[in-house]
């Protein structure tokens, strides 16, 4: 098994650092995105505790030709993507002996390769009873499709170059206790890596919600305000700044609601403001413990029946997560959304650090912020403390680090900053918060 590239490594496989904004990219593929659900359902069952040896059937079969999948598309671009997995085995009541789990990650490098942008989702499939690991839990909508549009993103992007570096993951272990996401949070961490946005693609191809309603036009962008990682001190800050609706992942979330609205014919995006459905939880979780900007993508409208159950029929009810009740146009449109966001936010300057604003008993608000490698630009938001989204904005050269807002009360508006490479691909938006006092 090969382990995961060192910094040195990615560097040394770095071509000439050309990034740009190129034409659009093609768009996503219906046809290729259920053949790969098809792959997938095909290993009869994804169970984290299945067979991890068998050629044919269980996690381990599943997980390896997604390898082989990542290791195609690397090979259609000259190596561009490096592939590896990282383990770690891991105990809970779900797995109470214990189980290796393998996360199969795709290495996109960019010109740095410490800045990453993480696209996941996971492999493992369950039914009704959390612990069999016998039956078919064939697992199409959850998750193979996530799965379906990680490799698919991966084919788009893998045609240009950027500046950071995407990571193409996909988790084994989510079903059992969130196992493969902790697994690649901790290891970001570990190694130092800078994560500009973590994705998380779980439930993201039906439209068929169990009240029989379709909802098409949507996908629901999961994101938490106040930090899971702050201590109570930070906590209190931000809600004394009024910076809850604008922490890093609800910028997130708000920057791939500005995207999609620039996708002809594409979805809304339904940005809701808690960090996952009622009471559950994805991948994403681990990296928001750890302090990284990260969001759920998930359908506008579930079908509990056709989630973690046998496949059967009772009572007239068709039961199981089968392929049937898929939707593959809308989960192009989900990829498309997911490809356009990364292609932005990879192709940008890291969002700019030490963001502030002053201006106590004045009606001009002072605003600075950290210099960013490769700002070419610097882009001052603000909006009214009255509405949620940016309204006004002004760009300042890449050679400052502090504006004065005339006329624009800091009592009465919230200010953000981000970094603006030459080709226009902008950054998450930094909200700012007070100057630290002197002591």
């Amino acid at each position: 098994m090969r382990t995961l590239p060192t910094a040195a490594a990615l560097l040394a496989l770095l071509a000439t650092p050309a990034f740009a904004k190129d034409a659009a990219p093609p768009a996503p593929d219906p046809a290729r995105l259920k053949a790969t659900v098809e792959k997938l359902v095909s290993f009869g069952t994804r169970h984290t505790l299945s067979s991890a040896d068998d050629p044919v059937r269980g996690i381990g079969a599943a997980r390896t030709w997604a390898g082989g999948e990542l290791t195609r598309i690397a090979d259609a671009c000259d190596g561009c993507i490096t592939v590896a997995n990282i383990a770690r085995t891991f105990t809970n009541a779900r797995a109470p002996n214990g189980v290796n789990v393998v996360d199969v990650l795709g290495f996109q490098q960019g010109l740095d390769p410490k800045r990453v942008i993480i696209v996941g989702a996971h492999i493992d499939s369950r039914v009704s009873n959390e612990m069999d690991a016998t039956h078919d839990a064939p697992g199409a909508n959850d998750d193979a499709s996530g799965v379906a549009l990680v490799l698919e993103t991966a084919r788009i992007l893998s045609k240009q170059k950027f500046r950071a570096t995407i990571v193409y993951a996909v988790f084994s272990g989510e079903e059992q206790g969130l196992f493969g996401g902790t697994l690649l949070a901790e290891t970001a961490k570990a190694r130092g890596w800078t994560v500009s946005a973590m994705l998380n693609n779980d439930i993201v191809g039906n439209t068929m919600g169990q009240n029989g309603v379709r909802v098409a036009d949507r996908v629901r962008v999961f994101s938490e305000g106040i930090r899971a990682a702050d201590e109570l001190p930070a906590q209190l800050a931000r809600r004394g700044n009024g910076g809850e609706d604008d922490g890093p992942s609800r910028s997130l979330a708000k920057t791939i609601d500005g995207v999609a609205g620039t996708i002809p014919g594409g979805l809304d995006v339904f940005v809701d403001r808690r960090p996952d459905r009622f009471g559950r939880g994805g991948d994403h979780e681990p990296f928001l413990k750890l302090g990284y900007p990260a969001v759920r993508f998930s359908v506008g409208a579930e079908n509990w029946t056709q989630q973690h159950q046998d496949v059967r029929v009772e009572n007239g009810i068709p039961y199981g997560d089968t392929i049937d009740k898929m939707d593959f146009p809308y989960l192009a449109k989900v990829t498309a959304i997911n490809v356009a966001t990364i292609r932005r936010l990879a192709a940008a300057p890291a969002a700019p650090d030490g963001v502030t604003v002053a201006g106590a008993l004045s009606f001009d608000t002072t605003v600075k912020w950290q210099p960013v490698a490769g700002a070419s630009a610097y882009r001052i938001h603000w909006r009214r403390n009255d509405t949620q989204d940016w309204q006004k904005t002004v760009d300042v050269p890449g050679t400052a680090t502090s504006t004065v807002l005339k006329d624009i009360s800091v009592d009465d508006h919230f200010v953000g900053v981000s970094a603006v490479a030459a080709d226009g691909s902008e950054s998450l938006v930094s909200f700012a918060g007070p100057e630290p006092r002197k002591r």
